[in-house]
């Protein structure tokens, strides 16, 4: 096998799900993942898959997405069959490749994974140009030119002066990686797209995306949560190598959201949520969904995940009511508890579900008389702001 256990040492415990994960170009996954694998001792067997070149794992002059999605199926059931438990599905979870690698293995091998987290991943990064490049200089120079600039890229602002040995020892792997494969992995990214197949997703996936990432920027990663199933999320003031910037952050939403419930259950809750997520961004607007999900903290993740879910996901998915007639009570609703910044998000909306200017005047009236005329006055005022905005 490419590498050991993470997080720990002696035997595996056979009751323990397995969670297989993957690293980010030019890293390995003791350097990027011994700290995540600690925090989840107790949930996971965690297991480190190295990409060719990298670490121990043998050299390689040409990559596709698919052979190695295909790799890591093989891998995870070996250890599956190590431990006792011949063909039962794993967990996996990767950043970067590691992570587009998580979204081919998903959607080739459904069957041989509960669920997938990928981490500052996109469904396409970079450029081809960008890629083929990158390939060329590295077949010519070798890795050590790069490890300057991957240094500026990697981390968030403050972190190599906080955590110089962890910066340290990425930087050392790639250094040391395989310039043959490392080029070759760079090519296999130059063509590698697979956002027209989001939709074909059935596996429960966890996006998670650096606020800082410049490599891959929060709006692709957060495309992946566009998928069925698909979760996507932020983590506040980290980069592009998120699983040692903030381990804990990383293993707490791998334990919630990959580990932490049965595949049937995730696997219904992801749906849920990716359900609730396309009516809220289609009702309220994408733009302002794409804010409200870049600004999750760890004070709002749980909250913002649950309103997608349960309200969006629950409530504004259901057959009962049209949206134009959903969009009708929330305005009445609004205007009675006086919420009058979420009554003007959902006056925006009422034009999106199809209301026009006089039927949102009918319920502002008939608001006037059930709720009160001093509330219909300032829903009143709160419609005219929108519209002069509007227009």
């Amino acid at each position: 096998m490419p590498t050991a256990r993470l997080d720990g040492t002696g035997p595996a415990p056979a009751d323990l799900p397995l969670l297989v994960v993957g690293s980010s170009l030019g890293t390995t996954s003791r350097a990027l993942w011994s700290e995540v694998a600690q925090r989840l001792s107790g949930a996971a067997v965690v297991v480190g898959w190295d990409l060719p070149g990298h670490g121990a794992a043998a050299p390689a002059t040409a990559l596709s997405a698919e052979q190695l999605a295909a790799d890591v199926a093989a891998f995870g059931a070996a250890v599956q069959a190590e431990r006792g438990r011949s063909g039962e599905p794993f967990a996996y979870a990767g950043d970067s490749l590691g992570g587009a690698i998580g979204l081919q293995l998903a959607l080739d091998s459904p069957d041989a994974v509960t669920a997938v987290g990928v981490l500052c991943s996109a469904p396409r990064i970079g450029t081809p140009s960008g890629w083929r490049e990158r390939a060329a200089q590295v077949r010519e120079h070798g890795t050590e030119p790069l490890v300057g600039a991957s240094a500026a890229r990697w981390f968030a602002p403050g972190f190599p002066a906080r955590r110089p040995e962890v910066v340290r020892a990425l930087l050392d792997d790639l250094a040391a990686t395989d310039p043959a494969s490392y080029a070759a992995a760079c090519e296999l990214l130059s063509g590698f797209d697979v956002t027209g197949r989001l939709g074909e997703l059935r596996v429960p996936v966890l996006a998670v995306a650096g606020e800082l990432d410049v490599v891959v920027p929060v709006a692709d990663t957060l495309a992946v949560g566009r998928a069925p199933g698909a979760l996507a999320t932020v983590v506040a003031g980290g980069a592009h190598q998120l699983p040692v910037e903030d381990p804990a952050a990383v293993a707490d939403l791998l334990r919630h959201h990959v580990l932490g419930a049965p595949a049937a259950q995730r696997r219904t809750l992801g749906e849920q949520y990716a359900a609730g997520m396309r009516v809220r961004r289609q009702v309220l607007g994408a733009a302002h969904v794409d804010r409200a999900t870049a600004g999750v903290d760890d004070v709002t993740r749980d909250f913002q995940e649950m309103i997608t879910r349960y309200a969006w996901g629950g409530i504004w998915t259901r057959e009962g009511l049209s949206r134009r007639e959903r969009s009708m009570v929330t305005l009445t609703a609004l205007i009675a508890r006086g919420h009058h910044e979420e009554l003007a998000m959902h006056l925006r909306a009422a034009v999106r579900n199809g209301l026009t200017q006089q039927e949102i005047v009918e319920v502002l009236l008939q608001s006037a008389i059930y709720c009160g005329v001093p509330d219909a006055n300032t829903a009143f005022r709160v419609y005219r702001e929108v519209l002069a905005e509007q227009s």
